[in-house]
């Protein structure tokens, strides 16, 4: 066979996805700040957008004999699939849901703002659309330089550090208590209340939180706040440790007190206090040139009145932009050139996507929302320790949708639940399976399960990894030797060998 160039005709088919779908998948996995900032770009260059200021007409008033969550069920009944490959099926009721989980013995102490989702107005969109969108918008030179925030900071390192799901909900709550010096200000009783834990738990988490960096952070005052940053140094020795709890002394310059309290003459005691003066006294003083951003809930979920629970869009963190019909039409009327017109229908067009992507992004929040609050019902009734075992694959199947769908929307998504302010992944956690053919356990459940073995045993019965799946399998828990020892290990806790040794140690002690 000869080797020259040639012509040849093929037939084949292949997935091209439009620049409408690229706009659609892209806002889907935007947060809301980066939502709104995106949208106040197309205000400036589009001038067929522009801001819908709350004076569209009021919605029609509901039957006098029809209830208010009589309307939210009915709403929540009649949703259409919502698919991001069919822009025909959109759903049409922008009312808050009301999840079906079964009614709580009691309901949480806490207020929520009362709010509720808009609907977005929107009119018929064309076939077209913007060219210039497409999937290739960022590059690199954009973050090359991004300065890191301390939440962020602090986050890296608690998903690396941190392995169990319930450890890491309790260690998010607490980064979101710090103030702006880096310390905890609030009572740690109300993290305990709000999480459903116990104060051991989250005292047993600071303290792990208080060896991350920088050395300082999470300590509750300023005494305490030294003592982290002296015991990574190995300089917090008994006359270190009584000078810290003689901080009114030093502020007074006594030096000859404090030389008798510590037991060291004057030269030890002034040199010791210059190395204080020389800790971190801010240890988030170091991000101060980041912004700090605050967290802006997606959805707002509250208790019901008949004892579920009520799940709504934030209306404050939805963008709300109208097309400008008054000005497309009377400049439609006034374009000579055929360049013109293209211009014109092509930004109408432009227009029209928009608004139907940034309504589609918000009815799928809700709905991947809803399902998730019906799925974890139990961790939002009775706490951090009922997370129940769940994947993206057990929410797409539910409302009908990708599993790929789903991950953009819980990504940087969160919602403001009785128990604080969580991202929608936080969520999302893997399962055992059942020696008896029962229902699947949560990992995090197991691992509590081998820790509380273990704390229980005797210094004289040491149990092995195997007692210890010998002892889950009689528990209904089908789980292999390696996973209890990887399990073991993500909670920093030794080997029977090493645990024997060490209480034999703590016994001649």
């Amino acid at each position: 066979m000869a080797i020259s160039p040639r012509l040849e005709i093929r037939q084949g088919q292949s997935l091209v996805m439009t620049p409408q779908l690229q706009q659609a998948i892209k806002l889907l996995q935007l947060s809301n700040l980066e939502l709104r900032e995106f949208v106040e770009e197309e205000l400036a260059e589009n001038p067929m957008l522009e801001r819908d200021e709350g004076n569209s007409a009021a919605p029609e008033e509901p039957a006098a004999n029809e209830s208010s969550d009589e309307r939210r069920t009915d709403g929540a009944e009649n949703l259409d699939s919502l698919n991001m490959d069919d822009y025909a099926n959109v759903w049409d009721d922008e009312s808050p849901r009301e999840s079906s989980a079964a009614p709580a013995s009691a309901e949480p102490d806490t207020t929520f703002p009362s709010t509720s989702f808009e609907a977005t107005s929107f009119q018929d969109w064309g076939s077209g659309g913007d060219q210039r969108f497409s999937s290739g918008d960022f590059n690199l030179e954009q973050t090359v330089s991004q300065e890191v925030s301390l939440r962020d900071h602090l986050l890296n390192q608690i998903n690396v550090d941190i392995v169990d799901p319930a450890d890491r909900l309790i260690a998010v709550y607490l980064t979101d208590m710090l103030d702006e010096s880096g310390r905890i200000t609030d009572e740690l009783d109300l993290a305990a209340e709000r999480l459903g834990c116990t104060m051991d738990d989250v005292e047993r988490m600071l303290k792990r939180l208080q060896q991350l960096d920088p050395p300082g952070i999470f300590a509750r005052d300023l005494k305490e706040c030294w003592e982290i940053q002296l015991r990574e140094k190995d300089r917090l020795d008994p006359a270190m440790a009584t000078l810290l709890e003689n901080i009114e002394l030093m502020k007074m310059h006594d030096y000859v007190q404090l030389s008798k309290l510590c037991r060291v003459d004057d030269d030890d005691i002034r040199d010791m206090i210059d190395e204080i003066a020389a800790l971190n006294h801010h240890p988030a003083r170091a991000f101060d040139h980041v912004l700090a951003q605050p967290i802006v809930p997606d959805v707002i979920m509250r208790p019901s009145n008949t004892g579920g629970w009520i799940v709504e869009l934030n209306s404050d963190a939805l963008p709300r932009v109208l097309i400008n019909h008054h000005y497309y039409a009377e400049v439609s009327s006034a374009v000579r050139t055929k360049e013109e017109k293209k211009f014109v229908a092509e930004k109408f067009q432009s227009a029209s996507w928009l608004v139907k992507s940034i309504h589609q992004r918000a009815t799928t929040i809700l709905k991947v929302a809803t399902e998730l609050v019906t799925q974890q019902d139990a961790f939002f009734r009775h706490g951090v320790q009922h997370l129940k075992p769940l994947v993206l694959r057990d929410i797409a199947d539910e409302i009908e949708m990708h599993e790929s769908t789903v991950s953009r929307v819980t990504s940087n998504k969160y919602i403001y639940t009785p128990r604080g302010i969580f991202e929608l992944k936080y969520f999302f956690t893997s399962s055992i399976a059942s020696s008896d053919g029962g229902a699947t356990h949560s990992a995090e459940a197991v691992r509590h399960r081998i820790k509380a073995l273990i704390d229980a045993e005797p210094a004289a019965d040491i149990l092995s990894d195997d007692k210890l799946v010998e002892l889950l399998n009689r528990n209904g828990i089908d789980i292999a030797r390696r996973t209890v020892a990887k399990y073991r290990e993500s909670m920093h806790i030794p080997s029977s060998v090493q645990r024997r040794r060490d209480k034999r140690r703590a016994a001649r002690i």
